[in-house]
């Protein structure tokens, strides 16, 4: 039992090099699959000059960039995470024994890379949402097994929720819970468009989401806040 890494990445040059050192201290059998939309600064080369991790070209888009991934990993557990994000040595060995206990998919808990007390409010209610409504989003590093991933359709083809949407079909198969160890996730977004601002906004364009409000609507709000 192995796992694969799949990081969608797009002109990353000024934080790669931090995730590739997280990830050679890794612990455990694993790969590493960088998904690429298209970057035209550094980021490729920068992955070549200090890893042999895999590289696969993929069109523009999360989902399709994660797919994409997916489709070329040869391990039986895909863990799927952003480029901003950090974890923790011991994960792979954490989530292998998590799968082989019976569980089919799970998260990781999540904390911001702040001190502020509202990014630790917002990092412990997004915990809470996982623990009570099975509801993971990207960075909070969800995992799944990939033979389950190929037979609920892979990540649904949408500019933005493509974690949510996934989160709702798993939530009436196997509902995703979180183990015990971290993701520490960019708290930059939140940080600059205002941190309770930034909350409401997301609040909103989930709620936008449940209703099925047209979706590039939704990701043209999203990526307005960038």
């Amino acid at each position: 039992m192995s796992v694969s890494i799949i990081i969608p990445i797009l002109n990353e040059e000024n934080i790669i090099e931090r995730l590739i050192n997280d990830l050679k201290v890794l612990e455990g059998d694993f790969e590493v699959i960088f998904s690429d939309g298209g970057s035209t600064d550094k980021t490729l080369n920068i992955i070549k000059e200090m890893s042999n991790y895999k590289i696969v070209c993929s069109e523009k888009g999360r989902a399709k960039q994660l797919n994409r991934g997916a489709l070329e990993s040869k391990h039986n557990i895909l863990l799927f995470m952003h480029a901003d994000s950090i974890i923790e040595k011991d994960v792979i060995i954490k989530i292998e024994k998590f799968i082989k206990n019976g569980n089919r998919t799970g998260c990781l808990k999540i904390k911001f890379d702040s001190k502020k007390i509202l990014m630790r409010i917002c990092g412990f209610f997004s915990n809470l949402r996982v623990k009570f409504r099975n509801i993971a989003f990207g960075d909070q590093g969800i995992f799944i097994e990939k033979d389950l991933f190929m037979s609920i359709g892979m990540f649904d083809d949408i500019a933005l929720m493509e974690d949510y949407k996934l989160s709702i079909k798993l939530k009436k198969l196997y509902p995703i819970k979180y183990i015990d160890s971290y993701i520490i996730s960019s708290s930059r977004r939140f940080e600059k468009n205002g941190i309770i601002k930034t909350i409401i906004c997301m609040q909103k364009l989930q709620h936008m989401f449940r209703k099925g409000y047209d979706i590039e609507k939704i990701a043209a709000i999203y990526n307005n806040m960038k």
